[in-house]
């Protein structure tokens, strides 16, 4: 009984452990992507929904996780260069999105 008990004890805390660990790549990866967002505000100017679409968008056309896109975006402020292709659609989407402004 105390076995399986135990044992039942030692799954609980792996699962425990696999959910934290989950959690805390979440936060990071959260505030990674709201950083990325208020940048792409402060370029296009746009809302925080419209720089959140405008990241997904871009994530979409390029088939890159959006976490990634994010990731990238925000290393520009260390010197890191962007790549093309995320380079490439930013600029389209930050276009579209001027353009719809306009309407």
């Amino acid at each position: 009984m105390a076995v399986a008990r135990d044992a039942a004890l030692l799954a609980e805390v792996v699962e425990l452990r696999a959910r934290n660990e989950q959690l805390e790549r979440a936060l990071v990866t959260r505030a990674v992507i709201d950083q990325a967002r208020g940048m792409v505000m402060a370029l296009a100017p746009c809302s925080s929904e419209r720089g959140w679409d405008v990241l997904v968008g871009v994530s979409q056309h390029c088939n890159i996780k959006l976490r990634d896109v994010a990731a990238a975006l925000v290393a520009t402020t260390e010197d890191e260069t962007l790549p093309e292709e995320i380079q490439r659609e930013l600029r389209r989407a930050l276009r579209r999105l001027h353009a719809a402004d306009r309407r």
